[in-house]
């Protein structure tokens, strides 16, 4: 197989437009794909933001920041991915819209041998590997956001994926993109999400029931426990969207109560109070 350089990233919301970053930065030619003109320039515009901040807190110099554009091109077509060895669907986290998705991409990428990783936070890589002819060559390769900053990827196999495949894109998240890489089984949730999902929800309804207020929740946790930042914050992060779709995951495969969505959370994500990403959250936020 040959080496890993010409991806492509579908989808570049938050998570999105910053693996595209990680992939231009580590010097891959990338393509960045979105529905429409608008959301793609949206999503220059989250990635221009990002690298202006790289720069500002040192983590690259300006020289770095032109040569990460040099290797981006933005489409608004699949069709324009044929090419591509590594492609990573980063839509939204629902089952029916990745599979749409992954199902388009198995019929335009010419190659056989061609990968496609799936960034979902929760949902089983088995169903998504099944809506594709390629089952050998599917996997999930979850960044954390954002993406250019933190260190970590799970590589998820599912029980179709072909071990020469794992270990080609093991090597390739570890030795090209410098990742911690973390291997995963292929249930809802995976490591990290399966542990910290659970106490964002336990944050929420603790919130829900009055117990304190969400800034006195978040400061018992960065003070009391050295945690970056609270469990709330980090879920206005996250985006409640996407939190309460990684508990239904979650909840639907092991049908436990502490993966249960709380009612004050699906109430919030009815209300488009989502977090950062819409600017009200737990917290109120400038708009991402």
């Amino acid at each position: 197989m040959n080496e890993i350089r010409r991806v492509a990233v579908v989808g570049a919301g938050q998570m999105g437009s910053g693996i595209a970053e990680v992939f231009a930065r580590a010097g891959l030619d990338t393509i960045v794909c979105e529905k429409d003109q608008t959301a793609l320039r949206a999503a220059r515009g989250r990635i221009d933001r990002s690298l202006h901040r790289a720069v500002d807190r040192g983590r690259i110099d300006p020289t770095d920041r032109e040569s990460t554009w040099a290797h981006l091109l933005f489409a608004d077509d699949l069709e324009a991915l044929a090419d591509r060895q590594l492609v990573v669907e980063a839509v939204v986290e629902d089952e029916a819209v990745k599979n749409d998705v992954l199902t388009t991409l198995d019929k335009v990428l010419a190659d056989d041998d061609a990968v496609l990783a799936t960034n979902t936070s929760a949902i089983p890589i088995t169903r998504l590997g099944i809506a594709t002819g390629r089952a050998s060559h599917v996997l999930g390769l979850h960044f954390f956001n954002p993406a250019p900053v933190m260190p970590l990827v799970e590589l998820v196999s599912s029980l179709h994926t072909d071990p020469a495949v794992l270990e080609r894109v093991e090597g390739f998240a570890r030795n090209t993109l410098g990742k911690h890489v973390v291997r995963s089984r292929d249930r809802a949730g995976f490591v990290v999400n399966a542990l910290l999902v659970p106490y964002l929800l336990s944050a929420i309804r603790m919130a829900e029931a009055g117990h304190a207020t969400p800034a006195d929740i978040d400061a018992g946790m960065v003070h009391g426990c050295a945690h970056p930042m609270g469990p709330l914050q980090l879920a206005d992060l996250i985006g409640l969207d996407t939190v309460e779709a990684i508990a239904q995951s979650l909840y639907a495969e092991y049908k436990e109560p502490l993966y249960a969505p709380p009612p004050l959370l699906s109430r919030m994500v009815e209300a488009g109070q989502l977090g950062r990403k819409t600017g009200q959250g737990f917290h109120p936020h400038r708009k991402a």
